[in-house]
């Protein structure tokens, strides 16, 4: 504990006695200073112990007296040390009722007592204290270190809690709790995602502080890791702000768990390694090499059925990269993702927690889109928005198709300005919203422009009966009838078909085009 006013009152060696705020003497002294100053404010820092002889001051003028005490106080001042037998036989009543009134503490000091007695005194027990909180310090990082090894994260959180009196929390990049002690403090921990999140958007080493008096507890934040982007967060919650020994504490568990992340990223890096070749193997159509390599890191997620993820986007491959992998973490499954410059590649079990983050990824951005006004008609750039291509389900042996697939449902993705486009759902649906592309819609004007020309002058309505005819596949009583007129006069427009178009309708691709040509015109009739 530092020196507070009422140790130095109890040194029997000082001898000081209280003659004003005798119940404010259990506030911390962070040093004391000798000034005669009729005003020594500019020169306070706030906890000082005031020690004064009254040189310069009209200690018995109640008015002067009520101003020089209020400014003191203000000042943060802690208490005021008046040596008698100097200047004044006693101290003044005017300066004793003033130090009553602004309930500031007033102490006599006896003439033997000198001022550098009391500074001394004072010096010492800080000196004591930091000792005591530096030694608490080394002791609680060794018992820290001991944890770590013998119980991993989980037994250093458990330890920091202890030596806090508080909780502590460790997240991983995604802002998802990973760790928690005591186990009550997962809830609490849970609460904090959005700060995790932000302050991982900021610079490492970042740190913030959420919460204080108005709050449960006061929690600190810190970023873990060295690297531009934060592989992991600490948080530290407790009821008031850390003394010494316990910041001591938690720099020492940063450091410990900064050593950890970054151990695991060079085996996170080894991993991505290995897991390129692997990839290459199975793309390459050699999935018995690529199991071989392989071997237990990624061999279980060749034995089921997987699925195949590839996004594109700037940064945002990122977040994606750290929602599957910390997902596929806290499942135990066992995840193969390969980044290459804005390109993401994920193997991932087929209905396990890694493809389920990735959809719960897409989900949480296309409604932040919406909410935001975002919503894009056009399609989506790959410069500044994420997309996402699934596959199907598929095994070693089909993950060069996998790969085709995902990279199809990702193009659809750009071209419909979503974010995630599963390939069941471009084989479940329809080809027509394909067609809404401007290349497919400068090819069905060409094609029609004639018609629609034909058309304008009033000399017959080609394009309705080309594709009432093209609907009953070539029926021609049927047409006529939708069309309202004789099969006669239905066969004469389709030789005027034939005729401007210089085209046979007999040629079934030519039916093809002109029909999904009137179905890509369709929206702009």
């Amino acid at each position: 504990m530092p020196p507070t006013l009422a140790s130095l009152v109890h040194h029997s060696a000082l001898k000081l006695t209280v003659r004003a705020g005798g119940d404010r003497l259990d506030v911390p002294v962070r040093w004391a200073h000798v000034s005669e100053l009729a005003d020594p404010v500019p020169y306070m820092e706030g906890g000082e112990l005031l020690l004064i002889t009254a040189l310069k001051l009209d200690a018995e003028d109640p008015e002067a007296m009520r101003r020089y005490v209020r400014r003191l106080a203000g000042a943060g001042v802690v208490g005021l040390g008046f040596a008698v037998g100097v200047n004044y036989d006693e101290i003044p009543g005017a300066l004793v009722d003033a130090a009553e009134q602004e309930g500031l503490p007033l102490l006599e000091v006896p003439r033997r007592t000198p001022f550098l007695a009391i500074t001394k005194e004072v010096s010492a027990a800080i000196a004591a204290d930091q000792y005591r909180a530096v030694t608490a310090g080394f002791a609680a990082q060794r018992e820290l270190t001991r944890q770590a090894l013998n119980d991993g994260p989980e037994g250093l959180l458990g330890a920091l809690a202890g030596q806090v009196d508080g909780w502590a929390a460790l997240y991983d990049a995604s802002g998802a709790v990973v760790a928690a002690a005591p186990d009550w403090a997962v809830r609490r921990a849970a609460r904090l995602t959005a700060d995790v999140e932000r302050l991982r958007d900021r610079p490492a080493p970042a740190s913030s502080v959420v919460g204080g008096p108005d709050h449960e507890d006061r929690v600190e934040l810190h970023s873990i890791g060295t690297g531009r982007r934060p592989r992991a967060a600490l948080a530290v919650g407790t009821a008031a702000a850390l003394g010494t020994a316990e910041r001591y504490a938690v720099h020492s568990a940063i450091a410990l768990l900064t050593l950890t992340t970054e151990r695991s990223r060079s085996l996170h890096a080894a991993e991505q390694r290995l897991g390129t070749a692997v990839l290459r193997m199975l793309l390459a159509g050699e999935p018995d090499h690529a199991r071989a390599v392989a071997g237990d890191l990624y061999g279980g997620l060749l034995d089921a059925p997987f699925r195949m993820i590839v996004a594109e986007g700037e940064a945002s491959v990122s977040a994606l990269a750290d929602a599957v992998e910390a997902a596929g973490a806290r499942a135990g499954e066992a995840v193969l993702a390969v980044t290459e410059g804005e390109r993401l590649v994920v193997l991932a079990a087929d209905g396990g927690a890694a493809v389920q983050a990735c959809g719960d990824h897409a989900a949480a951005l296309e409604a932040a889109r919406s909410k935001d006004g975002a919503a894009r008609e056009q399609p989506a750039g790959k410069d500044d928005d994420l997309v996402i291509g699934l596959s199907a389900p598929a095994g070693p042996i089909a993950a060069a198709a996998a790969y085709r697939q995902a990279e199809q449902s990702l193009s659809v993705a750009r071209r419909r300005g979503r974010v995630l486009v599963e390939h069941e759902q471009l084989a479940s649906g329809s080809v027509l919203p394909l067609l809404a592309d401007d290349a497919v819609r400068a090819f069905a004007d060409g094609l029609l422009r004639a018609l629609h020309e034909h058309d304008a002058t009033g000399r017959g309505d080609l394009v309705a009966s080309l594709r009432a005819w093209l609907s009953r596949h070539g029926q021609w009583d049927a047409a006529a009838a939708d069309l309202g007129v004789h099969r006669h006069t239905l066969r004469y427009r389709m030789r005027r078909v034939e005729e401007i178009l210089g085209r046979s309708l007999d040629d079934p691709d030519v039916r093809m085009e002109l029909w999904l040509a009137l179905k890509a015109t369709a929206a702009e009739q």
